[in-house]
């Protein structure tokens, strides 16, 4: 089994953003401004399957058919404003790319146009959005594109690339803190030490699914308001909605690592050790050398999507990431 790297050059936390906790909060703490006012942004909107439309902010300018887009896509209770989107869209903006910042089914921007909702296994969403994109914008197909995904978007994206990587122009992919083993993340996140943040995304993950024009049944209601856990939003509301036995079943086909062996094409993982919501046990597990196309990249430290670096205020995986598609 190849063992994964660290990457071209060892992650180093930035002070005082020591720990796996420090670095997971610290958007939240300093609610950096990442000011994009120099790129223009076109809102577009793109449609899925039953009448949905997602939400997209599109970069883009003189660059579309120059550089191959970025389409970021965000993780759990995020979207197109959440601080390390917006930080990632200017490091790829300032490197020439056009970027696009796609919205989930159901996320805040996308839910005016949205009865439905997003799950960690809905792969469908994205592939059909980035179909209406190259529609819309031609030379797509010629340039292909780079996509990242952070989290459970993360997840999204190596689902994706298993079941439609060969039909879709993509040339590259990339994975940032994605729970490839959702039931593994699940026990984790019930930890005791992990309490401030269950009450905390849970009370998100509700008030996103219950936001109107949400189309919720009076059984799923109450069942979204009993849930303590995250584990019980799933169980009552996620897997029943999306024909799944129970929240195990939604987690045993949805997870990232069953389809890790079809990935068709370059496809780099990254993760920190330190990580307090997905162990990185199922990393470790991973027979790499059954993909070549994988290119797992673990750090000691780096929290759940931080990797604040010493000495940098670009983000250190959006660093890596652009290493690695040189290297290709």
């Amino acid at each position: 089994m190849r063992a994964p790297s660290d990457g071209i050059d060892s992650f180093r936390p930035r002070p005082p953003w020591w720990t796996g906790d420090l670095q997971t909060v610290r958007n939240a703490v300093v609610r950096p401004r990442v000011d994009l006012s120099s790129w223009p942004e076109a809102r577009l909107w793109l449609p899925v399957q039953g009448g949905d439309w997602l939400a997209a902010a599109l970069h883009a300018g003189e660059r579309i058919g120059h550089a191959p887009p970025v389409v970021l896509i965000h993780g759990l209770c995020g979207c197109e404003d959440s601080a390390y989107v917006r930080a990632s869209t200017r490091f790829w903006l300032s490197q020439g790319h056009p970027v696009l910042r796609l919205n989930l089914r159901g996320s805040w921007p996308s839910r005016p146009h949205c009865a439905g909702h997003y799950h960690a296994g809905r792969s469908e969403d994205p592939a059909a959005a980035l179909r209406a994109l190259i529609q819309r914008q031609p030379a797509i197909a010629r340039t292909g594109v780079v996509v990242v995904g952070y989290s459970l978007g993360g997840n999204l994206l190596i689902k994706l690339l298993a079941e439609a990587g060969r039909e879709l122009p993509i040339r590259a992919a990339a994975t940032v803190s994605a729970p490839i083993d959702l039931a593994a993340t699940t026990r984790r996140f019930n930890r005791l030490r992990n309490a401030p943040y269950r009450w905390w995304l849970l009370t998100l993950m509700k008030r996103e699914a219950l936001a109107p024009p949400a189309e919720i049944s009076d059984a799923e209601r109450a069942a979204i308001d009993r849930a303590r856990t995250p584990a019980d939003f799933d169980d009552g509301f996620i897997a029943p909605r999306f024909g799944f036995g129970d929240c195990w079943d939604y987690y045993a086909r949805c997870s990232g690592e069953r389809f890790l062996p079809a990935v068709p094409l370059p496809l780099l993982l990254i993760h920190a050790a330190d990580d307090p919501w997905i162990p990185v046990g199922p990393y470790e597990r991973v027979h790499w050398d059954a993909n070549p196309n994988l290119t797992p990249v673990l750090t000691p430290g780096g929290g759940h999507v931080g990797f604040h670096a010493a000495g940098d205020g670009d983000p250190w995986h959006d660093r890596r990431i652009a290493a690695f598609l040189a290297d290709l």
